[in-house]
């Protein structure tokens, strides 16, 4: 007798991870940004409870890590070229990778849901071909699909660690240079990368404060920021009435540091005009527009795209004190020279600092990009000099450790500035600005680390107009 069809279970978790990858993938979406409300929609739908969230979390954030990894093993596992395998099926191979691999959800119960997922969003047929690439990848675990593909460490130090902690070999190359040391600290950052970090909450200044954060114990104060709380494992930020209402708001502990230094840098003269020359989507801005109205200072906002400088305004709505949102171009300034008193400029970057908010982003980075990065970078950092008065203070900050994007282009751009006999800069040594925060190095600039600082790898210069 035929046997008859069984329609596919849908699996609403697995589903809903599927469709976040998709939008990954097909429309260069974070994940960070697209999960939320995806999951906040679900909630509310009644088809997700808190149980389901986390694993659906999980298996997005787990697949996109360690894309790379997977895409070893599934090499391996497929009888033809990755690339002439359709991305949607690539997609439901890779959330079966993750689950046989770097969960503990039993064999038998990964491959059954992943080949029930193939079968709901890419039918039978293709569901067959799921069914047996993924019993192949059984056949190991990670630590045994690791030895068999990893180069001994000895052998190609770059191409092993890639492997074996799921990052591209440039990657990896441009971090371990940047860290300096030996196997054991970019081992400890590589992993570090990898892991989910907690999420940290900044107490806007005169509209919020740590304690209220802190409260009722669903977060508990930051390591370093006197304005930072870190929500526990799991913990919503938009359970709190402060975060709900705008008076707080997540931002790293890190970004809030990078803010507070240039605020408590020392200058001469004047401190009425800040300045943060690309200011969304706009978390910098509300710090430190909020420490400015500390001392009656006001603080301009500028940013070149109309969407993020909106957001911008949405982030200082409601902020103490007089703040200003302007668009323009900080490589061509609409402002006088020399009208600033403090100026942030955190210029664009590879992002290499926040991988383990946006692990897709190690994926999507190649090093070409890097040479129009750090040629916006330096015209960024010239108009912020350009700027701020003599005797003013300029914070040049990047979420990368990479040494092409933080200390070279300072030094380039001083350098520069001295061979054009122009008005230039000095160093300020920036570690005593970030009291109780260890191994900041030899200075003057900083660059902190997730696995030393529990931070995103911010870097700060800290430079005094002469």
């Amino acid at each position: 007798a035929a046997t008859p069809y069984r329609r596919p279970r849908r699996d609403p978790v697995r589903i809903l991870a599927f469709d976040a990858l998709r939008a990954v993938d097909e429309r260069g979406a974070y994940a960070n940004l697209v999960l939320p409300p995806m999951l906040a929609k679900a909630r509310e739908a009644g088809t997700l409870d808190a149980r389901d969230a986390a694993l659906a979390t999980e298996l997005v954030y787990g697949t996109l890590r360690r894309q790379g990894t997977y895409d070893e093993v599934l090499r391996e596992c497929v009888d033809r070229p990755l690339r002439e395998v359709d991305p949607p099926v690539l997609d439901v191979l890779s959330l079966g990778a993750h689950q046989l691999l770097g969960t503990r959800i039993p064999s038998h119960a990964a491959v059954s849901s992943a080949v029930e997922l193939a079968r709901c969003v890419l039918g039978d047929g293709r569901a067959k071909f799921v069914n047996a690439v993924l019993r192949r990848v059984a056949a190991r675990d990670l630590d045994g699909w690791l030895t068999e593909l990893a180069p001994p460490f000895d052998e190609e130090p770059e191409r092993h660690l890639a492997l074996v902690h799921a990052h591209p070999p440039w990657v990896v190359s441009a971090l371990w240079d940047a860290l300096g040391g030996g196997r054991a600290g970019i081992e400890s950052l590589l992993a570090a990368d990898n892991e989910r970090p907690l999420v940290t909450l900044v107490a806007r200044p005169g509209r919020s404060t740590v304690a209220e954060l802190t409260e009722d114990g669903r977060a508990e104060p930051g390591r370093f920021s006197p304005y930072a709380a870190r929500l526990a494992d799991g913990g919503e930020p938009g359970a709190l009435d402060a975060v709900r209402e705008g008076r707080a708001g997540v931002q790293d502990e890190g970004s809030q540091l990078v803010a507070i230094a240039l605020a408590e840098a020392p200058l001469t003269g004047a401190d009425a005009r800040w300045l943060d020359v690309c200011a969304g989507p706009g978390g910098k801005a509300a710090l430190l527009a909020a420490l400015a109205a500390r001392r009656d200072a006001v603080l301009v906002a500028a940013e070149k795209q109309p969407h993020r400088a909106r957001l911008v305004a949405r982030t200082l709505a409601g902020n103490p004190g007089p703040a200003q949102v302007v668009l323009a171009d900080g490589t061509r300034p609409a402002w006088r020279p020399g009208a600033f008193d403090r100026v942030l400029v955190d210029v664009p970057c590879t992002g290499l600092g926040a991988l383990r908010r946006r692990p897709e982003a190690r994926w999507r980075r190649r090093p070409e990009d890097l040479d129009a990065l750090t040629s916006l970078q330096r015209d960024l950092l010239r108009g912020a000099l350009a700027a701020t008065r003599p005797g003013g203070v300029v914070a040049y900050a990047t979420c990368s450790p990479h040494l092409a994007e933080t200390r070279l282009v300072v030094t380039d751009v001083l350098k520069g500035l001295a061979n054009e006999g122009a008005a230039g800069a000095e160093w300020i040594d920036a570690r005593p600005l970030l009291p109780g925060v260890p191994e900041l190095g030899e200075g003057p600039d900083v660059q902190l680390w997730p696995h030393l600082h529990g931070t995103d790898a911010m870097y700060l210069a800290l430079l005094r107009r002469t």
